[in-house]
């Protein structure tokens, strides 16, 4: 029997799972198991977030790994704990240096891109402080998935094929490691394939004796700086050695009478809030969900946001980022009255004085995590330290080397960063983790989730299945190919760049977990991919 599961003849529909004593989603149905494992062995959603994460690196390397970075909002007790898990650039990676090897921007493959990775250190930052259960037993699923292989699912296989396929046109020995670890025999592992990483299998289980630190003080640095130094990667065992994750305080912005929650930059969360911010202010309620109205009114906030995110978000550290007068309600207020009937460019506006997997978890005891890791562009760099399944993120390219900009490239610094978690409140009491994964999609797949949720009274699968537009930077406007003909012409007719567009890819992959008054949940997980929510 030769079944191929990428053809889809007819449309399909998922509904939301409800559950009470807990609840998994992620992008991958193993992961999410994975996940479920540890929440029935008696782990809480921290533990199952860390399951869930690992499994992803090892059954989804597609678009996260052991060598990217991550983020998660934590609600715990009656305090939402938000920690950022992103790196910083090595110090040798200097805008002179750049210069000097003949580059006027940031490369997108190859050792420049490649920043300090910190989602192992996420990891064990975030164990030490809610875990429950063991880490060698919270990783046990993920090393088990890499020891003994798991079937490749639909759709990380299409997007599998095309990384083996770009790494083939790659030379140089820094791109050696890439295919022995992520091919066989040379090309993408085919749906229901069974694809093992033994390189993977040893990296998780040093991680799971010796902790996080191994992977920054012990025996992996040190590969990796060997490895660095064979091929003429810039990153040190001294950049990994002063690695560390920062436990921040999120940012909220009223919408409807609820409050939406983000990690502040250098991450783009910032940009969702502001573009809420600015609909606040819309009378959305008016128009049809499925109506060129409402399209173009939530597409222009979007711009207006990422006008003043692209303008002024960077690492905190080492350059000012005027979050507080961002988020001011009377500039955005302003803003929103930009908004007219057809499509317009904007730039940032004066402040006031004064690539990527996402998936949810939640236990019994009310405890919920948003998270999220990636490697950025697919497989990210394309640098893969050779025996321990390591493929380096490629997330040092959203720097920028103009040096009057704030997120100019610089030793030390982290770069403006496109994975976010998001999280939905009201009045003190939690509602739940949602996220929507895809580079500059985030946001604007965060504000559709938002809307379709708050004005329009989807419930999560129904949030997550809607047809969903997303910008570009360089003006168009894509739009899924369900979306309604009138909305096309009507944002056409609007002055809008329309590309209707048949790939699913592009449009996010996300999760969502609400709690109900009850005190059980309900969830939906991505129909654009392999995802599965898994309740108790």
């Amino acid at each position: 029997m030769d079944l191929n599961l990428h053809h889809f003849p007819y449309p399909g529909r998922r509904v939301p799972v409800v559950a009470e004593r807990g609840v998994v989603a992620s992008s991958h149905p193993l992961a999410s198991q994975a996940g479920m494992q540890v929440l029935q062995a008696g782990g809480n959603a921290v533990d199952a977030a860390i399951a869930t994460a690992a499994a992803l690196t090892v059954l989804e390397p597609t678009s996260n790994g052991l060598g990217g970075d991550g983020f998660a909002l934590i609600w715990a007790g009656n305090t939402l704990h938000g920690i950022n898990g992103s790196g910083a650039a090595p110090a040798a990676l200097t805008a002179e240096a750049l210069a000097a090897a003949g580059h006027t921007e940031m490369p997108v493959h190859g050792w420049w891109p490649v920043t300090v990775p910190g989602v192992v250190q996420l990891w064990g930052d975030m164990h030490e402080r809610f875990g429950r259960l063991p880490l060698a037993q919270v990783l046990a699923p993920a090393i088990a998935y890499a020891e003994e292989g798991a079937p490749a699912p639909p759709m990380v296989t299409y997007f599998w094929a095309r990384g083996v396929a770009a790494a083939h046109a790659r030379t140089g020995p820094e791109f050696a490691g890439f295919l022995p670890t992520f091919s066989l025999d040379g090309r993408a592992p085919r749906p229901g394939e069974r694809f093992m990483s033994p390189g993977h299998a040893r990296t998780l289980r040093f991680i799971a004796r010796h902790g996080a630190d191994v992977f920054y003080h012990g025996e992996i640095a040190a590969a990796i700086d060997r490895f660095a130094r064979a091929t003429g990667g810039l990153l040190r065992a001294e950049d990994l050695a002063a690695h560390h994750s920062e436990w921040v305080t999120p940012i909220t912005m009223q919408y409807r009478g609820y409050t939406v929650h983000e990690i502040p930059p250098n991450g783009q969360g910032i940009a969702a809030l502001m573009a809420l911010g600015i609909l606040d202010h819309v009378d959305l309620a008016r128009f049809p969900r499925e109506s060129a109205d409402a399209f173009h009114r939530q597409v222009e906030a979007t711009k207006l946001a990422f006008a003043d995110a692209f303008a002024y978000v960077a690492d905190p550290a080492k350059a000012p980022v005027p979050v507080a007068q961002m988020l001011n309600r009377d500039r955005l207020a302003a803003r929103s009255r930009l908004i007219g009937e057809r499509a317009q460019d904007y730039g940032p506006a004066a402040l006031p004085k004064g690539g990527t997997v996402y998936f949810a978890t939640a236990d019994r005891d009310g405890m919920m995590v948003s998270m999220i890791q990636s490697t950025y562009m697919g497989f990210g760099s394309g640098v893969v330290v050779p025996e321990y399944g390591i493929a380096l993120h490629n997330r040092g390219c959203g720097f920028v080397v103009d040096p009057s900009h704030p997120n100019h490239v610089a030793p030390g610094k982290r770069p403006f960063h496109t994975i976010i978690p998001g999280f939905l409140s009201k009045d003190g009491a939690p509602i739940g983790p949602f996220g929507v994964m895809g580079a500059h999609m985030q946001p604007q797949g965060h504000t559709q989730v938002v809307v379709n949720t708050l004005d329009y009274g989807l419930h999560p699968q129904a949030a997550l299945d809607a047809p969903r537009w997303r910008w570009e930077r360089d003006g168009t406007l894509r739009l899924e190919l369900e979306t309604p003909r009138h909305v096309i012409e009507g944002l056409a007719a609007r002055g809008h760049q329309v590309v209707v567009e048949s790939e699913l890819g592009g449009f996010g992959r996300g999760q969502v977990i609400w709690r109900l008054p009850s005190g059980c949940y309900v969830a939906g997980t991505e129909s654009r991919c392999d995802g599965l929510a898994v309740g108790w």
